[in-house]
């Protein structure tokens, strides 16, 4: 029998009353642990073959960062508003079960990015993302002023409400709120949007996901923060530098391929091939 973990936040009512509901189904089928997404210490120590995750894409966002040294396949139950990372709805999760136990399954990878803050040549915060790192405007209505170099050349300085650096799995996330551009999660690159741009030339830029991209805050307006996958903050002075480079190990989910990236976007972006004419 494979070793599962469920994983969810149990502060909250609908996740902890839904897991308790399938539960019995899950230990008929599988050696079974059931995880607080918020119990750092027990993560540190968690084996398991797969693990689902209950919440929205926010919770499988916590949890690419807090299981990516152990590697573990994830798939998300979409228990949230929105639900792009989570693949399964509560209604296919018996028939998802059969496929995982039937081997009927493939696992699908997301890059990952690291972010660094250098202050006065000393890294001073590091963290992992799967969606994007953003340096943003925090308080008061002034543009920023953000030094772009891909690669250790010069590409611009934004002026702007500010800059997003997403992945391609960020990409139908912030960046695409922002004008960005959509981008299939199997391709490696960055997506580099800015916000607001002063100078309405400055357009969303692609570039290699082997790229170092490095962000350089250069305005002395205060309230200046840098947020990772909208979870993790950290406040921004100026003459600091936001170094971002793809991260070593991937995020693995499973695929029992019950969908296409392509039906997500058509379902939750709510696309239509022809609009729809009132004939009355």
């Amino acid at each position: 029998m494979k070793k599962i973990i469920i994983l969810g936040d149990k502060s909250k009512k609908k996740i902890r009353e839904t897991i308790k509901e399938l539960e019995p189904l899950f230990r008929k089928k599988s050696h079974l642990s059931i995880i607080d997404i918020t119990d750092e210490e027990e993560l540190e120590k968690v084996s398991a073959d797969l693990a689902f995750v209950f919440g929205g894409d926010g919770t499988i966002l916590s949890a690419s960062r807090k299981l990516n040294g152990r590697q573990i396949p994830l798939i998300g139950v979409h228990l949230g508003r929105f639900g792009f990372l989570a693949d399964l709805t509560l209604r296919e999760i018996s028939s998802a079960l059969e496929k995982i136990f039937a081997g009927e399954y493939v696992i699908s990878q997301r890059m990952l990015l690291t972010c660094k803050v250098i202050r006065s040549k000393q890294v001073i915060n590091e963290t992992l993302g799967l969606n994007d790192a953003v340096i943003s405007r925090t308080s008061l209505s002034r543009l920023i002023s953000i030094k772009l170099y891909v690669n250790e050349k010069t590409v611009t300085t934004y002026s702007s409400d500010g800059l997003i650096v997403s992945t391609p799995a960020g990409s139908t996330a912030h960046s695409l709120s922002a004008g960005g551009p959509i981008v299939t999660p199997d391709m490696e690159a960055f997506i580099i949007t800015p916000i607001c741009p002063h100078t309405l030339s400055n357009r969303p830029l692609v570039v290699s996901g082997d790229s170092k991209i490095e962000m350089e805050q250069i305005s002395e307006s205060k309230g200046v923060g840098l947020t990772v996958d909208g979870q993790i903050y950290f406040d921004v002075k100026v003459g600091d530098r936001i170094v971002i480079e793809k991260a070593e190990n991937k995020l693995q989910l499973i695929d029992i391929q019950t969908r296409t990236f392509y039906d997500v976007l058509r379902e939750k972006l709510n696309w239509r091939g022809q609009p729809t004419y009132d004939v009355n």
